[in-house]
């Protein structure tokens, strides 16, 4: 008895000491718990213990230059994207509808700016088109001074007429050759193959409905002795490729060991005749050309370098404002280029210029190359042509036409457009591509005003056969084609002047744009900004304007090429 009651205590005594001690261990949980809660942070404490904790902050630098990197990335894959896509397009064009034989021919005759800016406009589903011209190209103009001194390539500043007619909805036929002959009252075309490779048929005759007469003009001599056997013309891209040859021949003639002082400043002097855009254009960039590359390969002879710019009128670019005119004299005085206004050239010779000084007095002028920029006069073709119509082709500059651009004395028949007509515009190639882009919508009015006829006069034939209860929805008809045909009025052609540009050297342009009921004239080098992108959007297609920008920037890196051929 007496062990088992000591059991019992023994086992009441370790109970109650069990007891005492699981608060004092739940107290403990509880402390270390309070204290693990007031170190953490009142965001931790709201959102209880089993929140994480945020990631530390990123600095806005990081963030703005994570966002201009993606978009950087997607800006170039997404514009190298289309950029390819569209030049695939270009290269591919679709299938093209056959010529048909129930529509009238439509031949256009040349492939300058108003040609080709007819054909660009023009929808061909309406016509068989015939294009007859000795290029099988385009030719951008404007650019025509940089090619003479090797800013641009040959092949960047001319577009195949083939790629322009190629994207049409129906087929265009292209034929490389040269009117000679047309008749305007049996209406027909004759023009001969002039390449050199002929084949067993080189002449033809072709018949037409409508002919659109756009074979510009060719160089005005004014019969001035010797400019044809001894100066450089600029007007096609061989002439700026004859001149480019010539000057660098000067220049290394000039080089030969043993020439004599005289024989180098001669052998560098150029003469640049014609004071209007293309001659002014033509000495800045010859200067140009001077200042960036010929002091660099040829440090002895480009000092002697000299350029002189004569001009027949009292100033050159007499189409700008005079501050514009003042500006580029000033500039051509800084860049040491000599302007001679109010003189004429008598003779040109192989080895100088005879010129009438304003005091009418006669002087010999030395020089290496004569480059003859001034004037136009109508070809051949031209002349041959108005002398069929003596009564109404009167005015010796060039085809009279009306305010809808109709030869008149040609029954309607015969479009003129460009430097080949007489009109009160001046002969540039703003004009031209105005006058070809609004001859094609004449003559898609015409197309839909010969469909009304065609089909007023099918209605009016057959009203007789028709049942008694539907002829009074075909009278119906015919009244509301009726109705159309008197809708479709001609409009007479008016040109909108959007501005003259003109490059003067030195990375220097000057622009007379209109604006409001005024003028804005500007020069220097923002406006050579402006020229330049004024041009390359001007460009007929992505391909060109790819090329010329190309073109450009590797004159930037490189220079300009001074071999010779």
């Amino acid at each position: 008895m007496h062990a088992l009651r000591n059991r019992a205590n023994l086992a009441r005594s370790i109970a109650q000491s069990r007891a005492l001690s699981r608060p004092v261990y739940a107290q403990g949980r509880l402390i270390r718990r309070a204290l693990a809660t007031s170190e953490a942070s009142p965001v931790q404490q709201a959102s209880g213990p089993s929140t994480p904790p945020p990631p530390p902050p990123q600095s806005r630098w990081r963030n703005f230059l994570q966002i201009l990197g993606r978009t950087t990335l997607i800006t170039i894959l997404g514009g190298t994207g289309a950029f390819y896509y569209v030049t695939q397009r270009e290269r591919h064009p679709g299938a093209q509808m056959p010529f048909d034989p129930e529509k009238k021919t439509l031949v256009v005759l040349g492939s300058g700016w108003g040609a080709t800016s007819l054909l660009k406009t023009l929808d061909t589903a309406d016509y068989n088109v015939v294009v007859i011209s000795p290029k099988n190209y385009f030719l951008f103009t404007p650019l025509l001074p940089s090619v003479a001194v090797g800013t641009l390539n040959p092949r960047s500043i001319i577009q195949p007429t083939r790629y322009v007619t190629r994207h049409k909805k129906r087929a265009v036929s292209v034929i490389e050759a040269e009117a000679s002959d047309i008749d305007p009252i049996n209406k027909t075309i004759t023009f001969a193959d002039n390449s050199e490779i002929k084949g067993q048929v080189s002449t033809t005759t072709i018949p037409y409905d409508y002919l659109v007469y756009a074979v510009g003009a060719e160089v005005q001599t004014f019969n001035i002795p010797g400019v044809k056997e001894n100066a450089c013309f600029m007007k096609e891209l061989a002439d700026a490729e004859n001149m480019q040859r010539r000057f660098m021949d000067c220049v290394e003639t000039a080089a030969f060991p043993g020439q004599a002082i005289e024989e180098i400043d001669r052998l560098l002097h150029m003469v640049v005749v014609g004071g209007g855009p293309t001659g002014v254009e033509l000495s800045g960039e010859l200067h140009d050309f001077l200042e960036d590359d010929l002091k660099s390969w040829y440090p002895e002879l480009a000092g002697k370098i000299r350029i002189t710019l004569v001009e027949a009128l009292p100033s050159v670019l007499p189409s700008f404002s005079k501050q514009l005119i003042s500006y580029t004299v000033s500039t051509f005085k800084e860049s040491k280029i000599d302007i001679l206004t109010k003189t004429m050239v008598k003779e040109v010779k192989e080895k100088s210029v005879i010129l009438q000084m304003p005091d009418k007095s006669i002087q010999e002028m030395p020089c290496g190359m004569v480059v003859w920029a001034a004037g136009n006069k109508g070809r051949k073709l031209t002349q041959d042509l108005m002398a069929k119509l003596p009564t109404t082709q009167t005015n010796r500059r060039g085809l009279v036409v009306d305010d809808y651009l109709r030869m008149q004395g040609a029954q309607d028949s015969i479009f003129a457009i460009g430097d080949c007509t007489a009109t009160s515009y001046a002969p540039t190639a703003q004009v031209a591509s105005q006058q070809g882009a609004y001859l094609a919508r004449v003559l898609g009015h015409l197309a839909k005003k010969d469909n009304l006829k065609n089909k007023l006069h099918q209605l009016e034939s057959n009203i007789d056969e028709v049942k008694e209860e539907e002829k009074k929805a075909a009278v119906a008809e015919i009244e509301s084609v009726r109705n159309q045909l008197a809708k479709i009025k001609l409009r007479p052609f008016h040109y909108s002047h959007q501005g003259s540009l003109a490059y003067i050297g030195s990375e220097k342009a000057i622009a007379d744009l209109p604006f409001m009921n005024g003028n804005i004239a500007s020069g220097g080098v923002a406006t050579f900004l402006f020229w330049r992108s004024a041009y390359l959007s001007t460009l007929f297609s992505l391909r060109n304007r790819t090329l010329v920008g190309t073109d450009w920037v590797k004159v930037k890196l490189f220079g300009r090429d001074v071999s010779r051929e």
